[in-house]
């Protein structure tokens, strides 16, 4: 069983998701989306970002996933 705050984010998964943030928080700035759908952008953006950066994704913890190499080490 996984808790939250434990890190379950690995390192390709940090860099995707913290680029794929980037690119919606820019997307957002730039006005490439109508109103309504940006600010959709805009929160999934940061989210992404947040979660690259912290290496720690709530969903993941409620869905049992983990794609970090230390976490599936620790299990063989």
């Amino acid at each position: 069983m996984m808790k939250f705050g434990e890190k379950n984010v690995g390192e390709f998964d940090k860099a995707v998701r913290i680029l794929v943030g980037i690119l919606f928080v820019f997307a957002f700035a730039l006005g490439w989306m109508q109103e309504p759908f940006s600010y959709l952008i805009l929160v999934m953006g940061v989210a992404m970002l947040i979660t690259g950066l912290y290496g720690t994704c709530w969903l993941y913890t409620l869905l049992e996933i983990n794609t970090s190499a230390a976490k599936s080490k620790k299990k063989k």
